[in-house]
Order: C-alpha cells, then sequence, then structure tokens
C-alpha cells in the first residue's frame, strides 16, 4: 500500500498500521516493504530494522512537539512548562496508542531492542526539557534526564492500560515527585560544590574532558 509521501515517511506509517493490525513481533520486514509499497532493497537502503523504524517515528514525534512550541518564552513555573510540552506528546501519539502498545509489547520481549528504544526515550527526553526551558547539563542535569525517561515509561503504561486522562494524572503525578527528587539532588550538589572545588585545589586534580553520551540523564528545573 502507498500512502504518499517521502519514502521513510511512508514506511514509518506502514509499519504502524501494521503494528495496529497485528502484533509488531509477528510483523517481518518484507511486510514493511509491501505494505509501504517499496522493495526490500529500498527498504534495507532507508532502514536497518524494525527499531530503527520506530526511533525515526520518535524523532518524528520530537518534530511535531518543538515545532509546536510557542515562540514566546512561558513566565509559568518549570514544572507546568514541562507539563506543557509532555501533554503536547501525548497528543501528538494518541492516534497511534494501539500501533505503541504493539511495539511495547514487542520490545518487553527483547532486552536489546527495549535498551535502544530506552535510548531514544532518553534523547527525546532531552529535547523535551530543552523545550521547556529546564536545564539538563552535569550531574543533577543527567538526574533529571534518567528520571523523565523512567517517569514517561510509567506515563504509557497507565496510557497503554486506561486512555489519556489516566496518563495525564499519572504525569503530573511523576513530575511532582521528580521535582522532589531533584530539589534534594541540587541542596546536596550545593553543600558538596566547596568541598570538590578544595579538592581539585589541594591535588591539582582537574576532571577529564570525557566525550558525550546519548543516554545521559535528566528532570525538571528552570534554567539559571
Amino acid at each position: 500500500m502507498n500512502s504518499g509521501g517521502s519514502p521513510r515517511d511512508r514506511v514509518i506509517d506502514a509499519t504502524l498500521r501494521l503494528a495496529t493490525r497485528r502484533e509488531f513481533g509477528d510483523v517481518t520486514l518484507t511486510d514493511i516493504a509491501q505494505e509501504a509499497g517499496i522493495s526490500l532493497a529500498d527498504l534495507r537502503e532507508l532502514f536497518p530494522s524494525k527499531g530503527a523504524i520506530m526511533g525515526a517515528f520518535s524523532r518524528r514525534i520530537d518534530r511535531e512537539v518543538l515545532d509546536a512550541q510557542p515562540k514566546e518564552a512561558s513566565h509559568e513555573p518549570a514544572r507546568e512548562r514541562l507539563y506543557d510540552v509532555l501533554r503536547r506528546r501525548l497528543d501528538a501519539l494518541e492516534p497511534h496508542r494501539e500501533a505503541l502498545a504493539s511495539v511495547g509489547r514487542w520490545a518487553a520481549r527483547d532486552p536489546l531492542t527495549a535498551a535502544a528504544l530506552n535510548r531514544e526515550t532518553v534523547n527525546s527526553m532531552r529535547f523535551m526539557l530543552e523545550a521547556a526551558d529546564v536545564d539538563s547539563e552535569g550531574p543533577v542535569g543527567s538526574l533529571k534526564l534518567q528520571g523523565l525517561a523512567l517517569a514517561w515509561s510509567r506515563v504509557l503504561e497507565d496510557w497503554f492500560a486506561g486512555d489519556i486522562h489516566d496518563a495525564l494524572s499519572t504525569l503530573d503525578r511523576e513530575l511532582t515527585r521528580g521535582e522532589r527528587y531533584v530539589d534534594r539532588a541540587e541542596d546536596f550538589a550545593r553543600l558538596t560544590r566547596p568541598f570538590y572545588s578544595f579538592a581539585q585545589s589541594l591535588f591539582g586534580w582537574r576532571p577529564r574532558r570525557g566525550r558525550d553520551h546519548d543516554d545521559d540523564g535528566g528532570y525538571p528545573h528552570a534554567r539559571a
């Protein structure tokens, strides 16, 4: 079936249709190519796996959410800004709930696939924090990012089991809980910073500049 659009979008849309109709674990790459109206060779040029297709879908949702970001800066508290961004993300996902539930069941049976999709979630949450003007840099930023990715998984669980209203209630609860943890982490970071600086000056130690990792962590609080 050819639904128009770019070949990548046709493959993503075909994959979602198939995941809606049957268990995603039973969907083959040949099925996807046929549904998208392209050859298996062309599909190989576009995506190496079903997981890669779902990663591209996640990035497409990121774009939809970020494109809808208001141009005027919000003066709401950080928690409210983040809630609004993630509510928009749920709205964008709502038409694909059955397909994503099928994908979730498939990923749960394969730890490597689950880990790869989790990396996509962490990267998406980094941009959701950025859209909400919430800092995700440094050790506390890593805590925010990892915490938000975990919270988002709980939101999706309730979304699959119930509806978007259940998911929004869970989102509200998880952000409240996360805000408390981040407050404590920031207090701890402020308390230990003088000792960290003292150790640097005493031993002449400087931290090595590490590589950026796609799966650094994060949760809510505004930039200074």
